[in-house]
């Protein structure tokens, strides 16, 4: 389905790393959004939107490169480091604009938020370290970066008619990303068991 979208934005001659741009700054228009939310409750719908958006640029450009034949290790490299810097602000603005308080004391909300945040990089880092000596690191793990944009949406959504959702939303990210963390760790460290063993 997704493939004749792609065919569409080579077409207008979009190249994977011009659609990980835009949705990078998709992203970025989030983080705004969110940031802004003290001043206007609905720009939680609109920074639901931009997250969306981004999300599906992030499905689009791999698909792209795929179906044109246009993957390189550049791209990959430039993709994942501008999601880093996405997820990094998207969290940040959230933090920073009080809504991970949301449902819970000023102290632990920021707190819930700066572990979604940590665990979310983490994430991803573990995933390329494993990488980085060989052992695939696919759909290792509960909470990749798919799973937490969608929760992310879901919980803006309700949080727009009750906010405390997005406090206990957080949350549930925070967990479910360092329970990915942890689970990654104990694969790689299955794997280079097994290694060693068959040596």
């Amino acid at each position: 389905m997704l493939t004749g979208v792609a065919k569409i934005a080579h077409r207008m001659g979009l190249t994977p790393n011009g659609i990980s741009l835009i949705g990078f700054m998709l992203a970025m228009a989030s983080a705004v959004c969110y940031a802004l939310v003290p001043n206007a409750s609905w720009l939680l719908i609109l920074a639901t939107a931009f997250l969306l958006a981004s999300g599906f640029c992030d499905t689009m450009d791999g698909i792209v490169a795929r179906v044109f034949g246009q993957t390189t290790t550049f791209g990959g490299f430039f993709d994942s480091v501008l999601d880093r810097y996405a997820d990094a602000a998207v969290y940040a603005a959230i933090i920073i604009a009080g809504l991970s308080n949301a449902g819970f004391t000023s102290i632990w909300g920021p707190l819930a938020g700066l572990a979604a945040l940590s665990g979310s990089v983490l994430v991803s880092y573990t995933r390329a370290r494993a990488e980085a000596v060989g052992i695939k690191m696919e759909s290792v793990g509960l909470a990749e970066r798919a799973e937490r944009m969608l929760i992310l949406a879901i919980i803006t959504i309700i949080g727009y008619f009750w906010l405390p959702a997005i406090g206990w939303g957080i949350a549930l990210i925070a967990v479910l990303a360092n329970v990915t963390v942890v689970q990654r760790m104990l694969h790689v460290y299955k794997e280079l068991k097994k290694e060693k063993t068959a040596i």
